[in-house]
C-alpha cells in the first residue's frame, strides 16, 4: 500500500539519482521485440518506511511483496482470472472430501545450493502458523491445517491433512505471504529463496538489490540486476518520465492522463485490479443497525466518485469484491442511488441529521478526495460527516480499530481469500468489525463442498448476505496502472498480487 507524498521521501528519491543509482538509463526505445540479456532494472513502488521487511511471511505493502517475489518462490500462484497455478508444486490432488491434500514438488534449487524438498515446504507453513507471529499475513487463511498430522512422502511430496474440509486450499496457499523459505531459516537480514533474483542488499525505506539466480527453475531472468526503491508519487512519475527509472508501480489516472503523448513512458494498465470503497464498521453504532449501513448505501454516487477520484477509470461497483473473477455472482441488479430512501432509512435508524465520523489518510492518493466526496453526497441526504486524517505509514492497521467510516481499498485475490481475510469474526484485516458466528458457518461450508456448481451456489449465498447485511460499500473497480519506460520490454497486463505483478524475470531492456 502507497504512503504520503512527503518531501523527505522525495528527498531520498533525488539523494538516489545523485549517487548514480538510477544512472545509465536511455529514455528512448530501441523497438526490440527480443529478449536481451543484461541491464540493470530501476522499480519505484510506493514506499512505507522502516515498516518495510525482508520477511515473506509479513508482507503487507506492495513494495515488500515485489522484493519478496524477486527473492522467493510460493507454491501455487495466481492467474489473471484468480485461479491458482503451479509454481513450486508442479501438481496437487485431494481425496473426496478435501481434507487430505499432496502436493508434488517440482526440482528447484535454493540460492545457497540447497536443493528444495519436502521438508523445507513443512517449515514453511509452520512458520506461517507460527502463534507468536502476529504478523504472518496468511496466519489466519492457514489455519485450519493440521500441522502435526502433515507430513513428507519422499523428498518431493508434501501431504497436508486440515482440521475442516476445505476445496480452495491451493488458491489460499497463493495468497500474499505464503512463500517457502528453507528448512531452519529465520533471519530476514539475510534471505534465501528460490526466486530468480539472489538478494545482494536492502535499506527499510529506501532500496533493495538483486542479482540473476541462473540456476532458477523456470529458467534465468533476462536482467543481470533488479533494484527496487521507495518513493513518494510525485516522485515516481518524474523518474520514469525522465528515464531514471524503468518501471514505476501505482501511477494514478492523472498521471497517466499527462503521459498520454509522452514518447517516453507508456501506462500498462489492467482493469478490474481489485477494489475501491468505505468501510462502515458494523459492530457499533450507528452501523450495527443495517438500516443506516443501507443508507450509506443509497446515498453513495458510485457514478459520480468513479468520475472524479478515478478519472473514469473503473468500473462501477456493486458493493460486493471480484468483478470478474471466479465465484462473482453475476446477473444482481446494480444498486443506484436513491437519495429519498436513504433519507427513510436515515430516520428510522435515528441517524438523520446526526454526525459520523471518516477515518481517512493521504496513505493512498485517492483515499482524501473519495472521503470529501463523500461528505458531499452524506449531506445531500441529511447525514453530516465529521472528516479526520491519519497517519499514512500506520493507515492500513489502525483502521482495524479506529473511525466509523473508513477508506477500504484492496488488490487481487480470490474472493474467498477476500472473504477469509476481511470478513470473518477472527480474520486479521476485518475493517468493518463484521462477526456473525452464523456467516462463518456458511461460509466454511461453502469452502468444504467439492462440487464446483453447489459451492459456487452457496458462495453466492453468503455474498449476497454481505452485500445486503454487511458494511461495505465498494463503488469502484479500478483499472491498475504501472508507468513503464520505453526501454522496458515484456510487462504484461496483471492484477496485483497474480503471477505477472510486478514479475521481473520474464521482462528485459532495450
Amino acid at each position: 500500500m502507497p504512503v504520503a507524498p512527503t518531501r523527505r521521501n522525495a528527498l531520498l528519491m533525488a539523494a538516489a539519482v545523485g549517487t548514480g543509482l538510477f544512472t545509465g538509463c536511455s529514455s528512448a526505445a530501441s523497438g526490440s521485440s527480443s529478449p536481451r540479456k543484461g541491464g540493470s532494472l530501476r522499480a519505484a513502488f510506493p514506499g512505507a518506511g522502516v515498516k518495510e521487511t525482508m520477511d515473506p511471511h509479513a508482507q503487507r505493502q506492495f513494495v515488500d511483496i515485489a522484493r519478496h517475489k524477486a527473492v522467493f518462490d510460493k507454491l501455487v500462484d495466481l492467474d489473471a482470472s484468480l485461479r491458482p497455478v503451479p509454481r513450486l508444486a508442479r501438481t496437487w490432488t485431494s481425496d473426496a472430501s478435501a481434507r487430505v491434500w499432496r502436493f508434488e514438488l517440482r526440482e528447484a534449487r535454493f540460492h545457497d545450493g540447497h536443493v528444495l524438498d519436502a521438508d523445507d515446504v513443512l517449515y514453511s507453513l509452520a512458520r506461517i502458523l507460527d502463534p507468536k507471529a502476529a504478523d504472518h499475513l496468511a496466519k489466519k487463511s492457514l489455519s485450519s491445517m493440521d500441522l502435526p498430522n502433515c507430513r513428507a512422502v519422499g523428498r518431493r511430496s508434501v501431504e497436508i491433512r486440515l482440521t475442516r474440509p476445505n476445496a480452495e486450499l491451493p488458491a489460499l496457499l497463493a495468497m500474499t505471504g505464503t512463500a517457502i523459505v528453507r528448512d531452519g531459516w529465520d533471519d530476514p537480514r539475510h534471505p534465501v529463496g528460490t526466486g530468480p533474483f539472489r538478494f545482494v542488499s536492502f535499506t527499510a525505506g529506501r532500496s533493495f538489490v538483486a542479482r540473476r539466480f541462473d540456476d532458477h527453475w523456470n529458467g534465468a531472468p533476462h536482467l543481470d540486476e533488479v533494484r527496487v526503491l521507495s518513493a513518494e508519487s510525485e516522485a515516481r512519475g518524474a523518474a520514469v518520465r525522465s528515464g531514471e527509472v524503468h518501471y514505476a508501480h501505482e501511477m494514478t489516472p492523472t498521471f497517466a492522463r499527462s503521459v498520454e503523448h509522452d514518447s517516453r513512458v507508456r501506462v500498462v494498465a489492467t482493469a478490474r485490479s481489485g477494489v475501491q470503497g468505505f468501510a462502515l464498521k458494523t459492530d457499533r453504532p450507528p452501523f450495527d443497525d443495517p438500516d443506516a449501513a443501507m443508507a450509506v448505501k443509497l446515498l453513495v454516487d458510485r457514478e459520480r466518485l468513479v468520475d472524479v477520484v478515478c478519472a473514469g477509470r473503473a468500473e462501477i461497483g456493486n458493493d460486493l469484491y471480484g468483478k470478474g473473477y471466479t465465484y462473482y455472482p453475476d446477473g444482481l441488479e446494480q444498486r443506484e442511488r436513491d437519495v429519498a430512501e436513504a433519507r427513510r432509512l436515515l430516520r428510522r435508524s435515528g441517524l438523520l441529521g446526526k454526525t459520523v465520523s471518516f477515518y481517512t489518510s493521504t496513505a493512498s492518493d485517492s483515499f482524501a478526495q473519495a472521503a470529501h466526496l463523500f461528505a458531499e453526497q452524506a449531506e445531500e441526504a441529511g447525514l453530516r460527516v465529521k472528516i479526520t486524517n491519519g497517519p499514512p505509514e500506520s493507515y492500513f492497521t489502525d483502521v482495524l480499530t479506529t473511525g466509523t467510516v473508513t477508506n477500504h481499498r484492496c488488490g487481487a485475490m480470490s474472493i474467498p481469500t477476500y472473504i477469509s481475510e476481511r470478513l470473518l469474526t477472527e480474520s486479521p484485516q476485518n475493517a468493518t468489525a463484521w462477526q456473525r458466528p452464523d456467516f462463518d458457518e456458511a461460509f466454511a461450508a461453502a469452502q468444504a463442498v467439492t462440487d464446483d456448481e453447489e459451492r459456487e451456489r452457496r458462495y453466492r449465498s453468503v455474498q449476497q448476505t454481505l452485500r445486503d447485511r454487511g458494511g461495505l460499500v465498494l463503488w469502484a473497480h479500478p483499472q491498475w496502472l504501472n508507468a513503464v519506460s520505453r526501454t522496458l520490454r515484456g510487462v504484461k497486463e496483471a492484477p496485483p498480487n497474480t503471477v505477472d505483478w510486478a514479475r521481473f524475470d520474464t521482462v528485459w531492456l532495450d
